[in-house]
């Protein structure tokens, strides 16, 4: 059994991310997909998943259950330069940056969830908020200006560094955040790539909601328009 099991692709941004680099090689899995926030969510994905959590990968009865190792065991499985780029330098700081990307950045995580297809007020602009989008926007840019001479993403052919900020890159249009320069034209590539786009179709369509608030988290199921 081969399946790739994610939460809503609108809102699921650790499972979007490993997804991506699956459908960038073409690896032959099922796609399942376990909506996030309901009273059965839980006991569904407990009775999935090793954490209960997603996303999660199950491939000929090993299970891997989370986004870097399932990135890394893709990329062993596709040829040399799929996933990651050829160059060992370039190479290591991809990963460096995809493993800052999966440890930090709590800020912008935290007050801008994804909502790929919606558009929020930008919340108000804390200077650990602030701190975040500048170390984004340095980020980008230096990679782009060092690395990024072949191709319009950090390192200028597509690579898992690309699929693990995709996630961050929709909040900065969700939400109206400031980019600049190299950093907002990495952003546009980014937004614009059919393996992208694919995706944001995809999560436009989905009937689940998920709301933030207070009290914390609720979901429910989207209203089909009235036939006509």
């Amino acid at each position: 059994m081969r399946q790739f099991i994610s939460g809503n692709l609108n809102y699921s941004s650790w499972s979007i991310r490993p997804l991506l680099v699956s459908r960038k090689v073409g690896l032959p899995v099922e796609e399942i997909i376990v909506p996030l926030d309901f009273p059965e969510t839980s006991a569904k994905l407990k009775a999935l998943s090793p954490t209960a959590k997603v996303p999660l990968l199950i491939w000929d009865g090993l299970e891997i259950w989370e986004s870097l190792a399932i990135a890394e065991f893709i990329a062993e499985w596709a040829p040399p330069g799929e996933v990651w780029p050829e160059a060992s330098e370039a190479r290591a700081i991809a990963r460096a940056v995809s493993s800052e990307m999966h440890a930090g950045f709590q800020t912008i995580r935290n007050m801008c969830s994804m909502d790929i297809r919606s558009r929020h007020p930008a919340p108000d602009m804390t200077p650990a908020l602030e701190a975040d989008i500048t170390r984004l926007q340095a980020m980008w840019s230096g990679l782009r200006a060092k690395y990024g001479k072949g191709g319009p993403f950090l390192f200028g052919k597509w690579s898992a560094a690309d699929a693990f900020f995709a996630p961050v890159v929709t909040r900065f249009r969700t939400y109206g955040l400031p980019l600049t320069g190299a950093a907002s034209e990495y952003a546009a590539a980014v937004l614009e790539d059919p393996l992208f786009r694919t995706l944001e179709e995809q999560a436009k369509l989905e009937p689940w909601w998920i709301k933030y608030g207070p009290d914390g988290r609720s979901s429910g199921m989207l209203t089909p328009p009235a036939a006509t």
